[in-house]
């Protein structure tokens, strides 16, 4: 009995750190490190107590392990632009809570788990939960932005790959005016050809703005945020100062980003209750086939 309490704890206790992050998330669009290294802290410590109580190792040893692969996996996703630092390491605290998977007999809880470590069920339940809104908003954004009437290339080869990126970067990239960037805002290729901007922006230590060199006949060099993690407030003031100093010009282009820890904490809560939802399309299409 015991041992259900302990994993009723860190249900719990997990799903109130994701209410915590959500609330950040949307109102300040970041993910605190203090309370993702208190998650993780929690998940050793908890796991460490289930070792201790069955003399059983597994369970600290899988919470590590989990920990671990999850972290290496979501941060090749990180630099590849796919989440945010703090989404990576909310997924690697969720797998140190609860490495493999629940099975309690205080909710009578039986979900469908898979093979792969549990953090990898609540990253794909989050990418389908959230599928049909991402879906809805890019006919939104398409339908406001007219984007069919400004690019009317995209028809003569819809499914093709050129049409796709003409789609993508009509609908999530907008211009603004710098005054009016923000903490977080991710910037798209910004091209010129002053040694100055390159030199500001190499020397300055906490950065996530990178200077590339230009296949652009036009320029000699561009720069652009290197992470989904967007401008940090360095970032952020020095662009707007190099911006009053006539350095660069009034207006950039970003990309459009969006909260992704409502998903995960919606991923998380179907992992627990139902399963990989993965796994259940995949078995309910097998049945019915």
């Amino acid at each position: 009995m015991i041992l259900d309490d302990i994993y009723l704890i860190q249900i719990v206790t997990t799903i109130t750190f994701c209410i915590a992050f959500c609330v950040f998330d949307i109102k300040k669009n970041y993910v605190p490190d203090e309370l993702n290294y208190m998650l993780i802290a929690f998940g050793f410590t908890s796991n460490l107590m289930l070792t201790l109580i069955t003399s059983n190792i597994k369970f600290i040893l899988f919470s590590f392990i989990s920990w671990f692969v999850t972290y290496l996996i979501t941060l090749m996703m990180w630099t590849l632009n796919v989440w945010g630092g703090g989404d990576v390491k909310l997924f690697a605290s969720i797998a140190s809570v609860i490495p493999s998977g629940i099975n309690s007999s205080f909710f009578n809880i039986s979900p469908l788990l898979s093979f792969y470590p549990f953090s990898f069920t609540v990253m794909l339940n989050s990418i389908l939960v959230s599928f049909p809104f991402l879906m809805f908003l890019l006919v939104y954004l398409i339908n406001k932005k007219n984007v069919f009437n400004e690019n009317t290339e995209i028809f003569k080869g819809f499914f093709n790959y050129k049409s796709l990126k003409i789609l993508i970067d009509s609908t999530f990239n907008e211009h603004i005016n710098i005054r009016d960037l923000e903490e977080g805002m991710m910037v798209n290729n910004y091209y010129f050809d002053d040694e100055q901007i390159k030199e500001l922006i190499e020397s300055s230590e906490d950065t996530n703005l990178k200077v590339f060199k230009s296949d652009d006949d036009k320029s000699r060099y561009y720069f652009k945020t290197l992470t989904a993690g967007g401008v940090t407030k360095r970032d952020m003031y020095q662009l707007k100062i190099m911006n009053a100093q006539k350095i660069i010009s009034n207006q950039i282009s970003i990309r459009l980003g969006f909260p992704f820890v409502p998903a995960i904490l919606a991923g998380l809560i179907v992992a627990i209750f139902y399963g990989d939802l993965s796994m259940l399309i995949l078995k309910n299409f097998v049945l019915v086939s």
